[in-house]
């Protein structure tokens, strides 16, 4: 990456940038009814052995196809969730759904000069991409893509970033809402932020040990500034 950079903020997506509504699970699901035919899937996504769409995908597909299931079946589901994502978008039958005050953070730590922006999700990169897209997001958060194509644990996919940051842990925020994301800034060194609007979801994370926790994002970008020294 050309651009120098002293610091950065690295974003979970659902959560602390967007709203998973039923109609985006329900399209995750979609093409592994009408492409494979299983249904009865589990929608906690604590219950797979790895909580990565990736890895989702191969441990379905792998108990259902048995010694049939090779690498095509997975890039047959890509191109298949890919396709129903951008139907749904397009059609209007899917519509983003913004957590308050995002795109202002987004845009106010875009504009500092020294620090990178970028995301570690569990979601694919087609898919993290249309969504971000469709909330005018992707733009900003587009130059250290964490995400689910590479298989491994949410701290393996900051870990990555962090590498391609090429920067210390300690100059690293990242900020998401659950457990494993508590986790994956642990074993990273970073900084952390446990994000959600939801009370109960905050609790949780101050529960396991979270430090800094917060339901506003004015107050996610005051704590970055103090964790990162920013100029206000």
């Amino acid at each position: 990456m050309s651009v120098t950079h002293n610091c950065a903020v690295i974003f979970d997506v659902d959560g602390p940038l967007l709203h998973l509504r039923k109609p985006e699970e329900d399209a995750f699901f979609t093409p592994l009814e009408q492409v494979f035919g299983i249904t009865g899937l589990s929608r906690d996504w604590d219950s797979y052995r790895v909580r990565n769409d990736r890895d989702i995908i191969h441990q379905v597909l792998s108990e259902h196809l048995g010694d049939r299931f090779d690498d095509s079946h997975y890039d047959t589901f890509v191109d298949a969730y890919d396709a129903e994502l951008k139907d749904g978008f397009s059609s209007g039958r899917l519509e983003v759904s913004i957590v308050p005050k995002a795109p202002d953070i987004v845009g106010a730590l875009a504009a500092k000069p020294g620090l990178a922006l970028g995301i570690a999700t569990a979601n694919l990169r087609c898919a993290a991409e249309i969504r971000l897209r469709e909330a005018g997001l992707w733009d900003h958060l587009s130059a250290y893509p964490g995400t689910a194509d590479k298989s491994g644990h949410k701290h393996e996919v900051l870990a990555r970033v962090i590498s391609d940051l090429a920067l210390p842990a300690d100059r690293v925020v990242y900020i998401g809402d659950n457990l494993n994301d508590l986790e994956a800034g642990r074993k990273n060194g970073t900084h952390f932020i446990g994000f959600h609007v939801h009370p109960d979801r905050r609790q949780r994370l101050t529960d396991n040990g979270a430090e800094f926790v917060t339901g506003d994002h004015d107050e996610t970008l005051a704590l970055i500034t103090r964790m990162l020294t920013l100029a206000p």
